[in-house]
């Protein structure tokens, strides 16, 4: 504590010293160049005698503008502003007049006009030195977010009071694995993690699916569902388009599919807020969201992010100033790694030192800024993605030096936005997770000598360039990067340009070359003149050696390829095949973790699976790879690290799994972190069993001081199960016709949840439809009812979907028993579909 203060205080201390030289040299040169101010006699004096003179009247200034003036503000405080506006100037040349008189031997003075001019500059001189010195002075940008937001709130007329129930905030470290977490914690690299785990907090890993990367992961955490995203990029048949999951256009039509599958807007369609996501959430404030970045005019608020941020100039410094000194450290790192000829090791000039300081600066300090903001605005939950390991880990590698600098910063905006947590309007849980991890090792190129690209081309017997391409890395910085410059600039990509770039320049080549598409060490070869899915006797008649050449390829440790004979098989080295339904993780699976045979057989029922799925080799002694696209630290397959996240939980919410358990998949993340949401509300009341006769299957009563929990079961904060948590009450089957939304007790209409999906996935606020009065969230009273599902999947306006999961799949976790209901009954998966569909429970 003591060694702190006197940190503080010395920090303090030399930023008064650097403030008060700076504004010397300014003094200095305004006597230089202007002729009606002097520091010397008449009779002239040395320059010794003239930087002293010139010190005297700095430090004098400084002394009156920080002690008198604060004093003359208040006695003008009843002067109109325009008035007090002009008088601003006068009053600061009037201070420093009297500080050139202070000066000892009356060595310095100016005119009056003179004494205006000289006043401004040097304040503003003081000023940015001041900003400058203080951009990494958490505590300094701690309290000025405080003030502003404190400012924001009282313009709004929200009172200083807020909500007993606690708000959540969900902070996504990208890239960061559960191992490197905890070495991090341990070698005291990130010392706020340290003292979380064990004390304050609860840490869980939790297990990928095979596509282990942001968008299948942060779409089914934000969504709830990932079904279909067989990897980072992919080839689609029927519609010959390429996506890309950090593509604007491709985040859109994901988060549409979702939303469609599910029937449900998001986790944070309630009071929510998204910040440096690829998808929205449901979210109503959104900051740096890939999937709403595609609009154009004023719906466009992700862009409004960034002007929100760097509106304030003391934010704008602190960020440039940090920035540059970002590119410069990409560039020494890099230099010194060339320099000591360490391997693996990928190029890392161009354009990559500045990408990367957009990553680990701007997005990070635009995002930390924006939670602590939703958090002193006392939003209810905010889930926000920090990118900056992730980014680095690629082209540094997820053990080096490098990486464990950027954790360290990553530490200390977490220590800032638990800082701020103390000045918000209400408590808050903050709980940390990552969506993938990342595994080491060379590229695929570097390893061999040549592409996955190129040894395809070899095995269909095709011409293979002489030089190869580089492969291009699909790090999600870059692309936001340039999306968000293509944001600020009002500047419109091409429709289905942003898909059709990533294959080698272009679209797709003629004839039955096929398309390969790399996503970390996972690969996906596709022949886009065939509509459906090639059969393996289908391939091996177009190409009798492409099979064999790759499942024997010593950088690739297994194929999966559907069979006419078997249905889908797997094939390794030496001639194994094995068909799915007979796949465990022995045989060419071995040593790729738990669960490996269960990730290939859900990624095989997706409809856009590619003709062959290819994942590279895994050396379980080292944990290493092979990337097939430029990265020395990648994810997106199966193999090592990248596989195992963690979610670290505040030990006052419920336990994520049972003892014992796996937490395995981001949907059922997705389900853990809704969970939470509703555990505030306290004790849940079971659904009766009479008394339901008559009543619609698709409502559901919003009982008093209760809450929906997911599967028609909740937890209480201290972790106890509590039954269902919504209810109809007896006999009262007159509450109205069914409507895509909630009833209110007099037959008028009103949205669950206030909000309805828009063609590009996105979900609104609902003003008005047809006849009623929509009623936002907030407004909802005990008394409600709310629709929920008779085991069908709903849009976000209650309408039935042509696709969703079926009752079976929703009953899998055993957190809602799967039975028929009896006639004129609620069937439980109802009570669920309510739970999920409408967050206005959340709301009361």
């Amino acid at each position: 504590m003591t060694e702190g203060r006197w940190r503080r205080a010395g920090s303090a201390l030399l930023r008064v010293i650097v403030v008060w030289a700076v504004s010397t040299l300014t003094m200095l040169a305004l006597a230089g160049a202007l002729p009606d101010f002097r520091l010397q006699s008449a009779d002239g004096d040395s320059i010794t005698r003239t930087a002293v003179t010139a010190a005297w009247g700095a430090g004098a200034f400084g002394l009156l503008t920080a002690l008198v003036w604060p004093l003359v503000v208040r006695a003008l405080l009843l002067v109109p502003a325009l008035v007090l506006g002009l008088l601003v100037f006068f009053l600061n040349g009037s201070l420093l007049l009297v500080a050139l008189r202070l000066i000892p031997d009356g060595r310095g003075d100016a005119g009056p006009e003179t004494a205006v001019v000289v006043a401004a500059v040097m304040s503003a001189v003081a000023s940015a030195t001041s900003t400058a010195l203080a951009v990494r002075d958490d505590n300094a940008y701690r309290r000025r977010l405080s003030r502003l937001a404190t400012r924001r709130r009282r313009r709004h007329g929200d009172g200083d009071g807020g909500p007993d129930c606690y708000g959540m905030v969900f902070l996504q470290l990208d890239g960061v694995g559960h191992e490197v977490l905890l070495r991090a914690a341990k070698d005291g690299v990130m010392p706020t993690v340290a003292e979380w785990i064990g004390t304050s907090h609860r840490l869980t890993p939790w297990r990928t699916d095979w596509s282990s990367q942001t968008g299948a992961s942060q779409l089914g955490i934000l969504h709830g569902s990932n079904h279909d995203v067989p990897a980072f990029r992919w080839y689609e048949k029927d519609t010959g388009r390429i996506m890309v999951s950090n593509r604007p256009a491709s985040a859109v039509e994901l988060q549409r599919r979702a939303i469609g599958r599910t029937g449900d807007g998001g986790l944070l369609t309630v009071d929510g807020a998204s910040r440096g996501n690829l998808f929205s959430g449901g979210a109503d404030q959104v900051a740096l969201v890939l999937s709403v970045a595609a609009r154009r005019g004023r719906a466009n608020r992700s862009r409004a992010g960034y002007f929100a941020y760097f509106s304030d100039p003391a934010n704008a410094v602190r960020t440039a100033v940090s920035f540059f000194a970002e590119v410069a450290r990409e560039i020494k790192q890099s230099t010194r790694a060339r320099l000591r000829g360490e391997t693996p090791r990928v190029r890392r000039g161009g354009l990559y030192p500045f990408i990367r300081a957009f990553a680990t600066v701007v997005e990070r300090d635009v995002v930390v800024a924006a939670v602590i903001g939703d958090m002193l605005a006392g939003r209810t939950a905010v889930y926000a993605d920090l990118v900056a390991y992730d980014e680095v880990a690629h082209h540094s590698g997820p053990h080096g030096r490098d990486a464990a600098q950027v954790l360290e910063r990553l530490d200390r905006s977490l220590a800032l936005i638990a800082k701020a947590a103390e000045h918000a309007p209400r408590p808050y849980r903050i709980a940390l997770l990552s969506d993938h991890g990342q595994s080491p090792g060379e590229t695929f190129e570097g390893a061999y000598g040549l592409t996955l690209r190129d040894l395809v081309r070899a095995g269909c017997g095709l011409p293979v360039p002489r030089r190869a391409g580089r492969s291009k890395s699909g790090s999600e910085a870059r692309d936001a990067a340039g999306v968000a410059l293509r944001n600020a600039l009002h500047r419109r990509m091409a429709e289905g340009a942003d898909e059709l770039a990533e294959h080698d320049g272009g679209g797709p080549e003629s004839g039955s070359d096929p398309i390969v598409l790399a996503s970390g060490n996972l690969a996906l070869i596709s022949f886009p003149d065939v509509p459906e899915r090639l059969s393996r006797e289908q391939i091996d008649a177009r190409h009798p050696a492409l099979l064999g050449t790759l499942a024997n390829h010593p950088g690739i440790g297994f194929l999966l390829v559907r069979s006419e004979q078997h249905g889908s098989v797997v094939l390794g080295a030496g001639g194994a095949e094995v068909p799915l339904a007979e796949l465990s993780d022995d045989g060419p699976l071995a040593g790729f973790g738990k669960g490996a045979a269960d990730a290939v057989r859900r990624t095989d029922s997706f409809p856009h699976v590619a003709d062959i799925m290819v994942n590279s080799m895994y050396d379980p002694a080292t944990g290493s790879v092979h990337a097939f696209e430029e990265q020395i630290g990648s994810h997106g397959g199966l193999g090592g690290e990248q596989s195992q996240p963690f979610l670290l939980s505040p030990v006052s919410l419920s336990r994520p799994v049972d003892d014992g358990a796996e937490l395995v998949g981001a949907e059922r993340v997705h389900r853990v972190l809704r969970r939470w949401l509703r555990e505030c509300a306290g004790p849940q009341v079971p659904i009766g069993q009479t008394g339901l006769e008559g009543v619609a299957a698709d409502t559901v009563r919003v009982l008093d001081g209760s809450a929906g929990s997911e599967g028609g079961s909740g937890a209480s904060p201290g972790g106890s199960a509590e039954p269902g948590g919504v209810g109809v009450p007896p006999g009262d089957e007159s509450a109205g016709s069914e409507v895509g939304g909630v009833l209110a007790p007099d037959g008028k209409h009103s949205s669950a949840g206030g909000r309805e999906p828009s063609h590009d996935g996105a979900v609104r606020p609902i003003r008005e439809r047809g006849q009623g009065r929509f009623r936002p969230p907030g407004d909802l009273v005990p008394g409600d009812l709310v629709p929920g599902r008779d085991g069908c999947a709903r849009d976000g306006c209650g309408r039935p979907t042509a696709e969703g999961p079926a009752p079976e799949e929703r009953a899998a976790e055993g957190e809602v028993p799967h039975r028929p209901a009896a006639k004129g009954q609620v069937p439980e998966s109802a009570v669920e579909g309510a739970a999920r569909h409408s967050d206005s429970l959340d709301a009361v």
